[in-house]
């Protein structure tokens, strides 16, 4: 089947990963205060899941792609890990990334490279860990983006993705329906002044193969025990994989 494909500003011009790059772009003075803003601080604590889910493999060379401002990297550095890699195609999300290494005095160990997460520059089986928090459903072509994540970790090397769902039961389910529909965009076209890329956040919820239909994707592409695991009463999902 195929899916849709869900765009920031619906251009027929433009591609998905072109207008994901100019919305981040657009909104990457005000993100890390929106976003920890509009989860209420609880993006913390499932990256915090995250990342204890890769102790067992103890990695040392970690790729973070989407990597935005670096949340994830950073939250990474507590498996003492020798080199993190950040890499996003959105270039004002990295240099607010940057300053925020600087200010951490952690830019020895994180670096932050803008990038293609659909055509990574690294050789095979680099990397020991991955992982990629809220970035997968703004894949342009979803399967060629989760093979190269595959092919540039080792084997036995793990990779994590944390993304957001939708939740099933009661009362979150409800929460969530009114807190994406009404608050997300609200908050989101005040305080970013970009009205589209607040709507797409829950458009592109929407549209994404989750759960089930998610880790099926992953087991058809060679990611080894896959399983999933949901956060927030299925707000987010973590998906885990095993090369």
């Amino acid at each position: 089947m195929e899916r849709k494909v869900v765009k920031p500003y619906g251009n027929q011009e433009t591609s998905k990963k072109e207008e994901v790059a100019q919305m981040f772009n657009n909104i990457s003075k005000r993100y890390d205060f929106l976003n920890h803003f509009l989860s209420v601080g609880i993006d913390r604590i499932w990256r915090k899941k995250a990342v204890n889910m890769l102790r067992e493999i103890e990695p040392k060379r970690i790729l973070d792609l989407a990597t935005g401002t670096g949340d994830f990297a950073i939250a990474s550095l507590k498996l003492q890990p020798e080199e993190i890699v950040g890499m996003d195609i959105s270039e004002g999300m990295l240099e607010v990334g940057r300053e925020k290494m600087k200010k951490k005095g952690v830019s020895h160990i994180i670096s932050m490279n803008l990038g293609d997460s659909e055509n990574l520059p690294f050789e095979d089986n680099y990397f020991d860990a991955l992982t990629v928090g809220f970035g997968v459903r703004n894949y342009e072509n979803l399967e060629k983006g989760l093979s190269e994540m595959l092919r540039v970790v080792r084997p036995g090397g793990k990779l994590i993705i944390l993304e957001f769902s939708k939740p099933k039961k009661f009362p979150v389910k409800q929460y969530y329906a009114f807190h994406s529909k009404y608050i997300i965009p609200f908050f989101g076209k005040r305080i970013s002044k970009d009205e589209k890329a607040y709507a797409y956040l829950p458009e592109s919820v929407a549209a994404f193969p989750e759960g089930k239909d998610f880790t099926d994707i992953l087991s058809k592409l060679g990611y080894k025990n896959v399983g999933s695991k949901l956060v927030a009463g299925g707000i987010a999902t973590i998906y885990h994989g095993i090369k």
